[in-house]
């Protein structure tokens, strides 16, 4: 109701009548459920300088994130959102360093990673994407984190990926007192630590020295203010190259180099899962928490010391609703919603926000489990996005955009296939997009043009661009399929459980495993 009666006068509020809604029910009979599309005009306008569309609030900023017909969503960000954001993020960070108060006396690696689009703007002026990470708490939060930062902040300017993660190694190893490090994806330290194997002894030479060695060069001002900050340190050198010299698996030289690191917080859920146990090898020292479920549109959940597996519905932040997946719905096509004191143990639910950005109802694609309750508080585990969204690493690709982009690309190369899909798949331990294709007639060098072309369709997508860029995931390849790849797949499908009349081919699918499945070959 606060909401509803802080917008009734925009453009938004005017069309459903806010000033006339007195309830919850009957905000969920005026306002129908919406996803991007419903907003994207409007939000547009916005960027052009209007105001009062959705929010009485002016927007501050646009933050984006991954779309699905169009590759990236705008999402506005006015102070009321980042207020929403902060009384989820406030009781995770209290209830952090009172549960362990020795974080409190050491560094910490806040997750720092480049800035993609610095400097840009709309057409009315309004900035496009934080500045930093931290942006996103409040001002004296960031100001505690900053105070103990492992990792200066100005690392976000390095645009070259190799030199980003020289300098952020650089000042990791310097730190003698790193304590807890807060990132998102496993994967980003994961990649980030195995860079030591081939760069601790350069390293520990630019620690001793006070010098500068990254793989490529930085700007001449971003060299001189990190070499600034650079002071030799022969004694903390000579520490690292005792860290690695005594044959040690990476694990234990970690623990040499980070003895009193406590806590590593991440996404540990859904995809993510799979890559915990590799953290945990290279960073045994440190207990992992799970991050709970924080979008680009809304907070969703924050986890709690003690409770495991599970994360605190953010109850202060937003005006929550959930589709159960489990039962008929009311109406057809479309669940009864749910309030958060009606959800049930053990239920699996499609997550909906109203938020004082501007969003009204909207779905946010992500599935979560009631695990249990906290007196009247539902905990929550996020069990991945809704089926037509693939999401392994946070670039959160949209079956829409995808099919959309791949079809417009089969008919300007004139290809007639039989079978084409999309889906992620490991090579050797390398994660890539793979396009996997029947087109009996067609050369390897078209298909690998079809392939190059929609690798740059896909990166129009923020997030996709962004996992390419950390290395999270490799360029897209192209699996030639030599054919049955229809009755493959739906035998595939079967054997997880869907019924066969229920089976319909898609250009983007979540699972991987496909190169198990069809007969044929990587081309390239």
């Amino acid at each position: 109701m606060r909401l509803l009666r802080a917008n009734a006068q925009t453009e938004f509020g005017r069309r459903y009548n806010f000033a006339g809604i007195r309830s919850a029910a009957g905000y969920q009979a005026s306002v129908p459920l919406s996803t991007y599309d419903d907003y994207e005009t409007l939000i547009q306008r916005i960027g052009a300088g209007q105001s009062g569309v959705l929010t009485h609030d002016p927007v501050l900023l646009f933050e984006p994130t991954s779309g699905s017909t169009a590759a990236t969503k705008m999402i506005p960000y006015t102070a009321g959102l980042k207020a929403e954001f902060q009384r989820a993020i406030a009781p995770w960070i209290a209830n952090l360093f009172s549960h362990d108060p020795a974080l409190l006396l050491g560094q910490a690696y806040w997750s720092v990673t480049p800035v993609t689009r610095r400097n840009e703007r709309t057409p009315g002026g309004l900035p496009i994407g934080f500045e930093e990470d931290s942006e996103y708490f409040g001002r004296l939060q960031r100001h505690l984190i900053q105070a103990v930062m492992a990792v200066p902040a100005q690392v976000r300017l390095i645009d070259e990926m190799e030199a980003f993660r020289y300098i952020t190694l650089l000042f990791l190893l310097r730190s003698t007192s790193l304590r807890l490090i807060s990132i998102w994806n496993p994967t980003f330290l994961i990649l980030l630590l195995e860079r030591l194997a081939g760069w601790w002894s350069q390293l520990a030479t630019d620690i001793a020295r006070g010098s500068l060695s990254p793989p490529t060069p930085l700007p001449p001002k971003l060299h001189t203010h990190f070499q600034a900050l650079n002071r030799p340190d022969p004694r903390r050198a000579a520490a690292i190259r005792a860290a690695f010299q005594t044959g040690s698996d990476p694990g234990t030289s970690h623990t040499r180099l980070w003895p009193q690191l406590r806590l590593i917080s991440c996404w540990t859920e859904a995809n993510a899962a799979r890559y915990i146990p590799d953290l945990a090898r290279l960073l045994p020292q440190a207990r992992i928490q799970g991050k709970g479920l924080i979008a680009t549109e809304g907070v969703v959940s924050f986890p709690l010391a003690g409770i495991s597996g599970a994360a605190a519905l953010a109850i202060r932040s937003h005006f929550f609703e959930f589709m159960p997946t489990t039962e008929p719905s009311a109406t057809p096509g479309q669940p009864a919603p749910r309030l958060a004191h009606e959800l049930e143990s053990g239920s699996i639910y499609a997550v909906t926000l109203t938020t004082g950005g501007g969003l009204y109802r909207y779905r946010l694609n992500d599935l979560v489990e009631v695990v249990g309750h906290l007196g009247t508080c539902p905990l929550l585990r996020f069990v991945g996005k809704e089926a037509h969204i693939s999401d392994w690493f946070g670039e959160k690709l949209n079956e829409r955009h995808v099919r959309q982009a791949l079809d417009e690309l089969l008919t300007s190369h004139k290809i007639a296939t039989r079978f084409a899909m999309l889906a992620c798949e490991e090579e050797e331990g390398r994660p890539a997009y793979t396009l996997f294709i029947e087109a009996n007639g067609v050369l390897d060098e078209k298909l690998l043009r079809l392939g190059q072309e929609l690798e740059i369709e896909l990166r129009e997508n923020y997030h996709y661009r962004y996992c390419r860029d950390l290395g999270q995931l490799e360029a897209l390849r192209v699996f030639r399929i030599d054919g049955g790849a229809l009755e493959a797949y739906l035998a595939t499908c079967q054997s997880h459980g869907q019924r066969a009349g229920n089976i319909k081919p898609v250009a983007l699918h979540r699972l991987g495993g496909w190169m198990a499945t069809f007969r044929g070959r990587l081309i390239g």
